[in-house]
């Protein structure tokens, strides 16, 4: 165990989840960003001449004269990099997460190319810490290990349905709303998304219906739909849920009232679930409020119809449903396994 910080490397580091990760680990206090890579054609370039910055928020100081690197994990060793963050697309991370992980590194990783193997971990400290315990069933500490985050829809949804899953969770039905963003950078034409909506996101609703069950080892009848809205952060989702028990609203309420998560990791807010009563709460333009930003999953409109418990969520889809998940990630793992005092 050390107060040293950890140094880390970002895969994949100009675009939008990219981004997330730089802005979120150049002031980290536990952990130090030592490499930042992306494209071949980037590297030997400033981060700040190489990103097209999309965040709501100006360019950090920290990383404006920081290189671009190539993807080397000889060089990654070298440099004593212990955790890598990747932001790869899902069709070239398979193999470079399971080629890091048995060269000694602990990937932590926005992809979903590994998310559906049997050891390891789709991750969400409030909802299932408890995965961690695979681990050592990747070969950790002997190699290294990947530990996976959700899709950003399925991300709102499992810290909103965490704690009410004691009174059991028979059938799920979502419709989320999700914003352009999702879409990573460049994504959607203006000429499709403006002034539009498009009822259909490749590969969403499966993985909604199938992730939620994984991470809340659950087996509910699941009902989805993903659709894309003009919106540049933040997914909303309707959501009705069946329980075994009997429920009442203000039991939920309560629940999440009452939920603490883990509060004392650094990118963990006090409060994960903040419910409002206000008819018209939450908005999308909320996505970056909260502390940390964007890491707050916001609720509101419950109401009961039958044994059915229906609200409104939003969850900022490149931040807690992907970057600052994964950095979150890291930090319950560096503790879990004494990498922190």
């Amino acid at each position: 165990m050390s107060n040293k910080k950890i140094n880390v490397a970002v895969l994949g580091a100009t675009g939008a989840v990219g981004q997330v990760f730089t802005w979120m680990l150049s002031r980290h206090p536990w952990f130090n960003l030592t490499a930042v890579i992306a494209s071949e054609r980037r590297v030997g370039h400033t981060y700040s001449e190489s990103v097209h910055w999309l965040l709501p928020f100006d360019f950090p100081p920290e990383l404006h004269d920081v290189r671009i690197q190539a993807y080397d994990p000889d060089a990654l060793k070298a440099m004593d990099v212990r955790f890598v963050f990747s932001a790869l697309p899902a069709e070239v991370a398979s193999d470079i997460e399971k080629d890091l992980r048995g060269r000694g590194f602990n990937v932590f990783s926005n992809a979903a190319s590994l998310r559906y193997e049997k050891n390891i971990p789709i991750l969400i400290p409030e909802a299932n810490p408890e995965q961690l315990d695979w681990v050592p069933s990747q070969g950790y500490p002997t190699i290294g290990s990947v530990v996976t985050n959700a899709n950003c829809a399925t991300t709102g949804l499992a810290v909103a349905l965490a704690p009410l899953k004691k009174y059991g969770i028979k059938e799920i039905s979502v419709s989320s709303y999700q914003s352009i963003s999702g879409a990573g950078y460049p994504g959607l034409s203006a000429l499709d998304i403006s002034g539009n909506v498009i009822p259909y996101i490749g590969g969403e609703e499966e993985k909604v219906e199938k992730e939620i069950k994984k991470i809340l080892d659950i087996n509910p009848a699941v009902y989805a739909y993903c659709i894309r809205v003009p919106v540049i952060f933040g997914h909303m989702e309707s959501v009705w849920v069946e329980f075994e028990q009997e429920v009442d609203v203000e039991d939920v309420i309560r629940d999440w009232n009452e939920f603490k998560g883990f509060p004392h990791l650094p990118s963990s807010p006090v409060q994960p679930i903040v419910y409002s009563d206000e008819v018209r709460f939450p908005q999308s333009k909320l996505a970056f409020w909260g502390e940390p930003r964007g890491m707050v999953v916001y609720t509101g409109r419950v109401k009961k119809q039958a044994r059915k418990i229906g609200f409104v969520l939003l969850v900022n889809n490149i931040v807690k449903g992907a970057a600052g998940g994964s950095i979150q990630n890291a930090e319950l793992f560096a503790e879990k396994f004494g990498l922190r005092k």
